[in-house]
């Protein structure tokens, strides 16, 4: 298996300076990582969410190769390469159904807007924000602006990755599987721009030498 110290040199050769080859998981390692995958510089958001993913990615279990870098491409797809952690709003005709979803719990005239995605994972909707407040004990119903906290972003996306399964199987079986459509699935309730994640994947696993 590749180990990290693989990882490390091929960043470095590549351009995205791991800030040492010590063969350490680390929050220096993970920002070049992001920023490899993405296709971008070392930007100050990627420092900072890499510096909370470092710490809590081994919590649930998202410790190895696959793990990660599946983990990291969803991610890296639904913040638009870490560009934001709020939900582009126009709204476009798709948003504007977010009103009234059962599905989402939008039960409230204005939920469709006050629960956009938000976080790693673009969290969405009334019963998600509440499942989450529940989880992590912030009351982000009655403040839903702090899912696009980065401590919180990064600790609500690792919760719904520990949560979630597809047909029995959690996230990290998936990611064990090699499985992105699964992992898709469950992180976006459909395919939306798998074509994409499949690229950012992609660029995790040569990189990496998965």
């Amino acid at each position: 298996m590749p180990t990290y110290r693989d990882l490390q040199s091929n960043l470095m050769r590549a351009g995205y300076d791991p800030q040492g080859i010590d063969g350490k998981w680390g929050k220096c390692t993970l920002a070049a990582l992001m920023a490899y995958m993405a296709g971008v510089k070392i930007s100050d958001r990627i420092r900072d969410l890499a510096a909370e993913l470092a710490v809590q990615l081994p919590k649930y279990q998202v410790n190895s190769p696959l793990r990660i870098l599946h983990f990291l491409a969803q991610a890296c797809h639904e913040t638009d390469r870490w560009r934001t952690l709020t939900e582009y709003w126009g709204p476009t005709a798709a948003q504007e159904r977010y009103e009234g979803r059962a599905d989402l719990g939008n039960t409230q005239p204005g939920d469709g807007k006050r629960y956009m995605g938000r976080g790693i994972f673009q969290s969405t909707g009334r019963a998600n924000y509440a499942d989450l407040a529940r989880r992590t004990g912030l009351d982000l119903v009655a403040h839903p602006e702090l899912a696009a906290a980065v401590s919180t972003a990064v600790l609500t996306a690792c919760i719904f990755w520990d949560t979630h399964t597809l047909a029995g199987q959690s996230l990290n079986s998936l990611a064990d599987a090699d499985n992105i459509k699964g992992v898709t699935r469950v992180i976006n309730g459909g395919q939306n721009g798998i074509t994409d994640r499949i690229a950012i994947l992609a660029r995790g696993k040569s990189v990496w030498g998965v």
